[in-house]
């Protein structure tokens, strides 16, 4: 008896030794993998968004850099499920070119038992993303959209700067309006007056002895609006003591993509039920607010069709683990981008359109897992 608890504890030791052995090798392989799509993202997606930032809403280079940074948890999230699917593959593919899960397997340590703790590895993960995503993303998010008004408000004015002149033009190189400060110090404008050549019927000319700029617009103090007509003719006098006046570039509709980013679920739940929105803007926050749960469940998806197809045939002796990872990954990307559009359009639930590249994963990936581990020997 004491001779069958030897082995049986010698056995439980080996089988600890090899989740460790396994664990470690994925570990490994999920921190590159993350690191590695992750630049891949930055240097595509987010520095053309930099770009686009600065030359289109002339946000200085500074605070765009940093706006950019501010997203890197949203990129997070979405490498995070592409950095287990590359450690799983290349894991398993490794080993079996290696002939190690052959030799295991003449153990009688079968392949449902090896991946086992790649399984709960990418479990934690689907839940750290979540939480990433929950947590840290809204706050980024709205940081970074706070970050992007303040900005725009500032409109680059130098402080301790006397009688200068600057303009704002649109898209076309046409001038739209004319700025003349008197003086600029402790972020307080003196003595402005501005030429508003933005509409096509009137010029407008406000003068006042006090200002600001602030993420809500122009705040003036003390002052007047004329209102001249095409004829020269002055059509309308306004005088004010407080007005607040939104010039410059509106980045609203640019700013309200990433509404349901700057929320987690229940908030974004919240937001659906108390707001009235146009059909279109209600499918996409919906289509967002079902992506925040089936995203991070995509790590585990990944793993389901990552197993089966990381075990190499005998015949072949090179390691494709990589080239492996980068179809799936195209495949699953291309679905999610085809759901999201057909949901968008109303042609798609929004629960479907967001779940779809999930379903497709599972049932693709538990065909091949059966077929892998219980029928082929």
């Amino acid at each position: 008896m004491k001779k069958y608890k030897r082995l049986a504890k010698r056995k439980l030791r080996n089988i600890k030794l090899l989740d460790k052995y396994i664990l470690k090798q994925v570990i490994e392989m999920f921190i590159m993998g993350v690191c590695v799509f992750t630049a891949i993202i930055f240097a595509s997606d987010t520095f053309i968004t930099l770009i686009k930032q600065i030359s289109k809403f002339g946000i200085p280079f500074k605070v765009a850099f940093i706006m950019v940074i501010l997203s890197l948890p949203s990129v997070i999230v979405m490498t995070i499920p592409m950095g287990v699917l590359l450690a799983t593959v290349m894991t398993l593919n490794r080993l079996s070119l290696s002939s190690e899960i052959t030799v295991l397997k003449a153990c009688g340590i079968g392949l449902s038992r090896i991946a086992r703790p790649i399984f709960i590895f990418a479990a934690v993960m689907s839940v750290c993303s979540f939480i990433i995503n929950e947590s840290v993303v809204p706050v980024m998010t709205t940081q970074s959209k706070n970050l992007a008004l303040w900005a725009l408000s500032q409109k680059n004015i130098p402080d301790g700067k006397r009688n200068f002149v600057f303009k704002d033009t649109s898209s076309e190189g046409k001038l739209k309006r004319l700025f003349y400060v008197g003086l600029s110090a402790n972020d307080v404008l003196y003595n402005i007056t501005v030429l508003d050549n933005s509409s096509d019927n009137s010029i407008q000319v406000l003068q006042a002895q006090e200002g600001k700029t602030s993420p809500d617009g122009w705040d003036f103090q003390k002052g007047v609006i004329y209102t001249i007509g095409t004829e020269g003719k002055i059509l309308n006098t306004t005088l004010f003591d407080d007005s607040n006046v939104k010039f410059g570039v509106d980045l609203s509709r640019e700013l309200e993509k990433n509404v349901a980013k700057e929320m987690n679920f229940m908030n974004l739940m919240k937001f659906i039920r108390e707001n009235t929105l146009d059909e279109k803007k209600q499918r996409e926050i919906q289509i967002s607010l079902h992506d925040k749960i089936a995203l991070p469940l995509t790590t585990i998806a990944f793993v389901l069709i990552g197993v089966p197809l990381a075990i190499t045939p005998p015949r072949v002796r090179y390691n494709r683990g990589f080239l492996f990872s980068i179809l799936i990954i195209f495949a699953y990307y291309l679905v999610r981008a085809l759901s999201i559009s057909i949901g968008e359009t109303g042609s798609l639930a929004p629960i479907l359109a967001a779940w779809m590249p999930n379903i497709v994963l599972t049932m693709t990936g538990t065909l091949l897992y059966w077929r892998k581990v219980y029928t082929i020997t």
